[in-house]
């Protein structure tokens, strides 16, 4: 969809900037408004969620589902209510037009796109470890996505770096191909939820190394083992594996939004209770957002929020807000 071409000049309604959870929740409520909104995903829509091999904790699926299904389905519901998605580059600024402020101006590398406002939902990255060998050997084992690559690692041996929900899921998941998964974790016990901390330390697939931090990654061609550091004592030791899935952790895809929007400390982008940013008609909705729970039924929750904001600030510009 070339949207540029279709109406230059155009000044959309809202424009929804990312097409997670949030995004795709944002524009089914726009689209059922008839408001003219335009989602925008560098990628195709799903988000971090469409990564993930099951979900079992969205209300509604009392056997689970796919994440790619959930996000896939959601996007068909938004494409039925009659939302335009669009895929685009990263954004690379944002901006008011004039001193009034009430066009938003959102610059990507396939021009410009003009709005009475905006929601931001661009979602988070993994968050790299910052040891030796993790760039150098960054596909040729060392990896950020179990769904994505765990297939690769049949009959191996691997290492899960972290405690969480996120980390304990994918080790799980990939005890389906390696012969023993070891997660590595610098506490002494699991962060993850109760139900995942039970299936794995009850899988016979797992191990575990407690209280340790990975200090290098090492290999040749490819990974072929870590060296750990125990926290209290520094002393170390090899753990050879041949892959390592690295869960330390998340950053917010906001760079290009630094100076535009008031952000955290760590990047996150701060709003009220309504979900509204430091721009005036700019919100911002799911994990991008400070104080995000990083839940998809949350993500979901906030869309909405967003969204029924947004259609009222752009309704209220046109005094046809109901009140």
């Amino acid at each position: 969809m070339d949207v540029m071409k279709e109406n230059p000049g155009e000044v959309l309604d809202v424009v929804v900037v990312g097409g997670g959870p949030a995004g795709l929740t944002a524009g089914i409520y726009l689209a059922r408004a008839r408001m003219n909104a335009l989602l925008i995903e560098k990628q195709s829509p799903g988000g971090a969620p469409a990564l993930t091999e099951r979900i079992e904790n969205y209300p509604g699926f009392p056997e689970g589902i796919s994440g790619y299904e959930l996000v896939d389905r959601m996007r068909r519901q938004a494409e039925g209510f009659g939302l335009r998605i669009a895929s685009f580059n990263p954004l690379r600024g944002l901006r008011e037009e004039d001193e009034g402020g009430e066009v938003k101006v959102l610059d990507t590398e396939e021009g410009e796109l003009r709005a009475y406002a905006a929601i931001l939902a661009t979602g988070m990255r993994p968050a790299k470890l910052g040891v030796p060998g993790e760039e150098e050997f960054h596909g040729r084992g060392v990896s950020y996505c179990a769904t994505c690559d765990g297939a690769f690692f049949k009959d191996s041996v691997v290492a899960v770096v972290g405690g969480g929900n996120s980390a304990v899921e994918e080790a799980l998941f990939l005890t389906r191909f390696a012969r023993r998964v070891v997660i590595v974790h610098r506490r002494d016990r699991l962060r993850a939820g109760k139900i995942l901390q039970e299936r794995a330390l009850s899988n016979p697939k797992m191990d575990f190394k407690w209280k340790k931090v990975v200090k290098e990654i090492r290999g040749d061609q490819k990974v072929t083992g870590l060296l750990l550091a125990d926290v209290e004592s520094g002393e170390e030791e090899e753990l050879p594996v041949d892959g390592v899935f690295l869960y330390v952790g998340n950053l917010p895809n906001t760079e290009e939004l630094r100076g535009a929007v008031d952000l955290d400390e760590r990047g996150f982008i701060l709003t009220d209770a309504d979900l509204r940013t430091s721009m005036k008609g700019v919100f911002a909705a799911g994990d991008v957002r400070a104080g995000a729970v990083w839940q998809v039924a949350a993500a979901v929750g906030d869309g909405v929020r967003a969204a029924l904001n947004a259609q009222f600030h752009v309704e209220n510009l046109r005094g046809t807000a109901y009140i």
